[in-house]
């Protein structure tokens, strides 16, 4: 059994992280900035110990992680932004080290180590290089395109219109990943440290064009829905770091090998886009998004 400390454990891969971790027996340190939120109870009730952890407070990173076997380490750009994502991720990497913890395992992005361009896959990419200097075992897994972003923010306010709006072509491939898989796939890395220390994978469960995702979404939700293309004009209104991750997935494919990683890793339990789709309460969430209006 091991104890693992999870940051980020309230948001959507940390939390999977936490569900997986739990499920195979471990005992889990749940880091937050808040342990006394509702989602940091939903934890607590499942089994998770919750601590308060603040990237930008390293006497609470170290009270945090002291007499911790392993740290799942994961990083945002958003609600901050990129310099603050690098700072706090070496920070936290370094807190793991003087805590001498046995491994790491940080979540970063596919094709974050390509020289994209894209900020917030640079950001995590400097991360990725002061961890392979940090003097522990470590291993980075990088997931695609979330498929939980589909079930919320924009997608999910034009999906009641009928529309699936992407600024992607209809017919351009790229890989996806839902939480349960990046929790499960990291859980998977923590157990086994001698196996994947050193390594970096990005990771993806399902290859899909905007317009097959579209066909998915309407047999789930039971309702017409068709892809609109919006136009990087309209993304880089509000956020340019997205515009540039969107021209280069547009521009790459982000390409991830799916078949290689359900060969090799059956025991993730991979689950394709269709899987994802049929599993969510679409009518709730539509619902909710009806009584915001």
């Amino acid at each position: 059994m091991l104890t693992v400390a999870v940051s980020g454990a309230t948001g959507v891969q940390g939390g999977a992280t936490v569900r997986a971790l739990l499920l195979a027996g471990h005992r889990v340190r749940a880091l937050t900035r808040d342990p006394d939120s509702s989602a940091a109870d939903t934890l607590r009730a499942l089994g998770a110990e919750m601590r308060r952890a603040d990237f930008d407070d390293r006497a609470s990173l170290d009270a945090a992680l002291a007499g911790a076997d392993s740290l799942f380490a994961v990083t945002t750009p958003f609600g901050a932004d990129t310099a603050a994502e690098a700072r706090q991720g070496k920070a936290l990497v370094d807190a793991a080290a003087a805590a001498r913890l046995g491994h790491i395992v940080l979540t970063s992005a596919a094709h974050a180590d390509r020289g994209t361009g894209v900020p917030h896959y640079e950001s995590k990419h400097l991360v990725e290089r002061h961890l392979r200097t940090a003097g522990v075992p470590w291993t980075v897994i990088a997931p695609a395109a979330f498929m939980d972003n589909y079930s919320g923010g924009w997608t999910l306010d034009t999906l009641r219109e009928g529309v699936f709006a992407w600024p992607m072509p209809s017919g351009r491939p790229f890989t996806l990943v839902p939480a349960e898989d990046i929790g499960a796939f990291a859980a998977l890395t923590l157990q086994r440290r001698d196996e994947f220390t050193g390594r970096r994978i990005d990771i993806a469960s399902d290859r899909r064009t905007p317009s097959q995702i579209a066909e998915t979404l309407a047999s789930a939700i039971g309702r017409p829905i068709v892809h609109h293309e919006v136009p990087l004009t309209d993304v880089r209104t509000w956020s340019t770091d997205l515009a540039a991750m969107f021209e280069y997935i547009t521009a790459s494919g982000l390409d991830v090998d799916v078949a290689g990683l359900r060969r090799d890793y059956p025991e993730v339990g991979w689950h394709d886009f269709t899987d994802w789709a049929v599993g969510q309460d679409w009518n709730a969430r539509l619902a909710s998004v009806s009584a915001h209006r």
